[in-house]
């Protein structure tokens, strides 16, 4: 619990103004001293280099941003190759930069403004849109899974090591990190695809559901998908097709929902009862 409290403290204080990613951090079996202190500088200088960036705004590369939105959905395995570089320059998992996470929230914006005008919420109801997107959409779900990766991967998936070599670990921020990149095919998928199709969906026919249920279940695949190659990506994990199993559980719902179980009408309903 003294971990998941240390990782959670290092990473909200910078995305509290928006920050995002993850750190992967190392310490040796014989625990130092030492060790502990230059990480938590490490810490600290990741800290204020991203508040840093958050406060002087031209210092955001959002055309770098831009560029890994558009891999993750054609080429996940170039993004996160270059996440491994990354780590081999500046040692540390995590981007430094937090115009991902401030780009993937202004969509969110865009999105929750776009279908609030589609079902005449007013200002009150499109902001309270806005904030349901958000909030327990993207923070509290991604968090609530990133709390489930990174325990599942720290307890069962890390790479046995002698106690004279160097220990890794997954931070609870990369995890979180995983799902921000994961949630970009959920966001074209359910929060922009979903939208345009909107007048064939609301129908009640077989058709529609066909197609409604087809979005979510590809949706949730490629998030499964994806968040197995974010795991994958780290070399001192083993056994990371564990997160690939629920899809198999995906497949079976989906063609278990074909037989009068509309997916898109539920969510509809829930969003805007």
């Amino acid at each position: 619990m003294s971990s998941l409290f240390f990782s959670l403290s290092n990473y909200f204080l910078p995305f509290m103004a928006h920050s995002i990613l993850p750190t992967a951090s190392t310490s040796y079996h014989l625990g130092q001293n030492n060790d502990l202190n230059t990480s938590n500088n490490r810490h600290r200088r990741n800290s204020s280099s991203l508040l840093h960036k958050l406060v002087r705004y031209p210092h955001m590369d959002f055309e770098f941003a831009l560029w890994q939105m558009g891999y993750l959905l054609i080429a996940p395995r170039r993004v996160y190759r270059n996440i491994y570089y990354h780590k081999q320059t500046k040692n540390q998992w995590s981007r430094d930069d937090p115009a991902f996470i401030v780009l993937l929230v202004s969509l969110l914006i865009v999105s929750g403004l776009l279908w609030g005008i589609t079902y005449h919420l007013g200002g009150a109801g499109v902001l309270k849109l806005m904030v349901r997107m958000i909030v327990i959409d993207f923070l509290l779900m991604g968090a609530m899974i990133a709390t489930f990766t990174w325990y599942l991967s720290n307890k069962f998936l890390i790479q046995n090591t002698n106690a004279y070599t160097l220990s890794q670990s997954v931070e609870w921020a990369y995890a979180f990190d995983v799902h921000c990149n994961s949630f970009v095919p959920v966001y074209l998928i359910l929060y922009l695809v979903q939208l345009f199709f909107l007048p064939l969906l609301v129908k009640f026919n077989w058709i529609a559901m066909f197609i409604g249920n087809l979005m979510y279940c590809t949706a949730f695949i490629w998030y499964m998908v994806s968040t197995f190659l974010g795991f994958n990506a780290l070399p001192f994990l083993v056994h990371t097709e564990l997160f690939l199993y629920p899809v198999a559980l995906c497949i079976v719902l989906f063609v278990a929902s074909l037989f009068g179980v509309n997916i898109t009408h539920s969510v509809l309903h829930y969003y805007f009862p």
